[in-house]
């Protein structure tokens, strides 16, 4: 990579904190590598409170458009000087274009998940989805899939008032899907997905310090024709998708959700087409 950055290079980059894990770089820099363009993926650790320095900078900078992470992705929006549509509804912000010194403001982590969905020919429009979670992965994945025709979302979280909030933004700005928010707990849970289309854990649930814990506890839980679907892609399977595998269900991880978010990001700031296959097979090993 070192020896294809010159005077001309332009910038992009990921601001955030912490971002020593962060595998977007080594994805973007790929991508351009391989693309044959002239772009730089860096980046860049922004701590709480220094948010408005950074845009500023980046602005002056030049960088053509950086994504958005924690603890930024919600309080960058009263900074932006336009924002789409699901953003604005999701309320949050993970990728930035700026054009001629506009930044414009979108979300590709909802819309990452609902490419994922559609490229493994799960229809959803009309139907029947419940989540569990009530963080910021939550909120933009049954946003966006409310956003782009899913009927009704049922939304689980153990503090009720959390998923409550989502739902409440749901209902108010997507009239045509039906929303409702319920406190977690399995018996109720397990009522709801007998007849819903995908049931979606947008929890941590799985991950090493739960590795043995998932939101439903047993096979005979999961009716054949569920999709089950974890947002966790490290590791490749949670318990939860051990058990869909027992029960005999349709599955996935989040790792394609993860690499959809970037690439539709790539497509924002590029209008290319991420190489998805060379990514996946060069960083994740698949």
């Amino acid at each position: 990579m070192a020896n294809r950055i010159q005077g001309t290079t332009g910038l992009m980059g990921l601001i955030g904190y912490p971002l020593k894990h962060s595998k977007s770089p080594h994805m973007h820099n790929t991508a351009f590598e391989a693309l044959g363009l002239d772009y730089v993926y860096l980046a860049f650790e922004i701590k709480e409170g220094y948010l408005v320095d950074a845009l500023k900078a980046l602005k002056t900078l030049g960088a053509k458009g950086f994504n958005v992470t924690m603890p930024h992705k919600t309080k960058i929006v009263e900074y932006l000087d336009e924002i789409s549509p699901d953003a604005k509804i999701i309320g949050s912000v993970n990728t930035v274009k700026n054009e001629n010194g506009k930044l414009i403001g979108y979300n590709t982590d909802g819309r990452g998940f609902v490419k994922s969905l559609e490229e493994e020919g799960v229809e959803f429009k009309g139907e029947k989805i419940v989540l569990v979670g009530g963080g910021g992965a939550a909120r933009a994945v049954a946003t966006q899939l409310a956003f782009e025709g899913a009927g009704e979302i049922v939304l689980f979280n153990r503090t009720l008032s959390k998923a409550e909030e989502i739902i409440d933004n749901i209902n108010k700005n997507i009239p045509a899907c039906k929303g409702r928010a319920l406190e977690l707990n399995e018996s109720v849970l397990v009522e709801e997905i007998q007849d819903a289309k995908v049931l979606v854990d947008c929890t941590s649930l799985g991950m090493k310090a739960t590795i043995d814990q998932s939101i439903i506890s047993s096979p005979e839980y999961l009716p054949k024709d569920l999709y089950v679907a974890d947002i966790v892609y490290d590791p490749h399977q949670t318990k939860l998708l051990k058990i869909a595998e027992e029960a005999g269900c349709r599955y996935m991880n989040g790792l394609m959700m993860m690499i959809w978010q970037g690439a539709i990001a790539f497509k924002i700031w590029t209008g290319q087409d991420m190489p998805v296959d060379l990514i996946k097979k060069e960083i994740f090993g698949k």
